[in-house]
């Protein structure tokens, strides 16, 4: 061997972890300190618990409830667009229609879709109400998510 090329060997130095564990073993360094040890590590132990030395779990936990609170907000988005009390002014439709929809009782979303239910003669059957505008209402609840009845299935 060269010498002075080497570390100084302790064949005494002392192990000491968090939990207050020690014991001595060889090492190059006088003195070692853990976190964790076997006596003290989960795999070990047996325990079911996290070891978190730098944080991690908290901020993978704070990352999961903004996951968390960014779906549930996703969701009310999405329950509010197809919302049976939305207003049919809100689907962009003429002046004149939304006025005669509304004289024959026909204010929101809710209401279009129970006439639906009872078929489109009842629509048709509307001074002023073509198929056109029941089509066009129908595909633009369509792109709003909203379920069309059955019998209100384009033919």
């Amino acid at each position: 061997m060269k010498e002075g090329i080497h570390p100084t060997w302790y064949p005494e130095a002392t192990v000491t972890c968090a939990c207050g564990n020690t014991w001595t073993t060889g090492a190059t360094v006088p003195e070692i300190r853990t976190d964790i040890c076997s006596a003290c590590h989960p795999f070990f132990t047996g325990e079911q618990r996290i070891v978190d030395t730098e944080g991690q779990v908290d901020r993978f936990m704070k990352r999961l409830q903004v996951r968390t609170n960014l779906r549930q907000q996703a969701e009310e988005r999405a329950a509010a667009r197809t919302s049976p009390t939305l207003p049919l002014a809100e689907l962009d439709i003429q002046k004149r229609y939304l006025n005669i929809l509304a004289e024959n009782g026909i204010h929101v979303v809710g209401d279009f879709l129970d006439k639906l239910q009872e078929g489109e003669d009842k629509l048709l059957e509307i001074p002023g109400v073509g198929r056109k505008l029941i089509a066009d209402i129908k595909k633009l609840l369509r792109a709003r998510g909203y379920e069309l009845p059955e019998s209100a299935s384009v033919q």
